[in-house]
């Protein structure tokens, strides 16, 4: 397979180092063009990130001789995965999308935009439909996906097997989120030090609305959404990296624990086994007591699984249990990269 061009946009940030690293000797990709803001156009890679990178130990190869260029459509290559802040990407990604560019995005711009798809491979490929509805709809060449809030996204791989075997009524979930997922350098130190900030702006919103969306089913270019109640609480707490959630479901029909279990370890979703970088198990149930823990466990899969633990009758709804995800992998970087190998995949990015 012919390998495609890539372009970052927002290549400096915390999630665009993710994308730069995951992406180096990717089987399908290859990195063309880093695009950052003003402050850093004209300069190699590495002499931008200088003090500034933080995601692994180097910077790889492949990137730091590359000149960083504005957020400009008039990048060389045939597809860009947008790491902008939300106050800048709703533009730049329109103004991709109609200059003929594929868009992967993960900023919340666009997310509930009835037209773009609010993709998750193992979930709702076939939301990518919405491509077409799109394109006529807004007489663009181009076209934008985004991938869900991280919290989200890891409450859903979750969720999805235990709705696919015995279907979900309602959602109750407490978020304990990292500091990485503020960005860098994210939240003071004398805010977050021996503290808990039991708010996070538009967090709680998302994470209630964007899985009515994902679960729902597509249709003539139109999703019915998903009908299922979900309450969340959302908290900043002193984490580097790992969002860890406390759910609770009241299930459509009744089932045993051992069930429950054995929805978790048997789920594999829809197009995951032919994607490079899918989890081979996108959800991971570990039997120990104390359980997943993000110091431990948050690169299972490569950082691409949702680890799940603690499963345990509730007494208000039917169950309870833990969740623990990779907020800069499957939660950002890696939740666009994967899209993009969708788009591939399904043709939609023909080179």
């Amino acid at each position: 397979m012919a390998r495609t061009s890539v372009g970052i946009l927002g290549a400096t940030g915390m999630v665009g180092q993710t994308l730069v690293k995951m992406l180096e000797n990717h089987p399908w990709f290859e990195v063309t063009e880093l695009a950052a803001s003003e402050r850093s156009v004209g300069r190699k890679y590495e002499e931008a990130m200088d003090s500034r990178w933080n995601v692994s130990p180097y910077i790889p190869e492949y990137a730091r001789n590359i000149r960083i260029k504005e957020c400009r459509p008039d990048l060389d290559c045939d597809i860009v995965l947008s790491a902008l802040d939300s106050s800048v990407a709703g533009s730049i990604e329109e103004d991709f999308a109609r200059a003929g560019y594929g868009v992967s995005s993960n900023a919340k711009n666009h997310r509930m935009d009835a037209d773009v798809p609010l993709l998750m491979p193992e979930i709702n490929a076939g939301h990518v439909e919405l491509i077409d509805t799109q394109r006529k709809a807004r007489k663009w060449d181009g076209f934008i996906v985004t991938d869900p809030n991280c919290t989200t996204i890891h409450m859903c791989l979750a969720l999805k097997p235990l709705i696919d075997r015995f279907g979900i009524d309602k959602v109750m979930v407490t978020s304990m989120q990292a500091l990485s997922g503020a960005g860098y350098p994210g939240v003071p130190s004398m805010d977050i030090v021996d503290n808990v900030i039991p708010f996070i702006g538009d967090e709680e919103d998302k994470v209630e609305e964007e899985p009515l969306k994902i679960f729902g089913n597509a249709s003539g270019g139109i999703i019915d959404r998903a009908r299922i109640a979900i309450s969340a609480q959302c908290n900043r707490v002193a984490v580097r990296q790992g969002h860890t959630e406390c759910i609770s479901v009241k299930l459509s029909t009744k089932a045993s624990g051992e069930e429950v279990i054995e929805a978790f370890s048997k789920f594999r979703g829809i197009a995951s086994p032919r994607l490079p970088s899918a989890a081979q198990h996108p959800v991971v149930y570990l039997e120990q007591e104390n359980r997943p823990q993000p110091k431990l466990d948050l690169n299972i899969e490569n950082g691409m699984a949702s680890v799940v633990g603690r499963l345990r009758p509730c007494s208000i709804l039917d169950y309870k249990f833990v969740v623990l995800g990779n907020n800069l992998v499957r939660g950002a970087a890696g939740a666009a990269i994967l899209n993009a190998e969708l788009l591939k995949a399904t043709g939609y990015i023909e080179k």
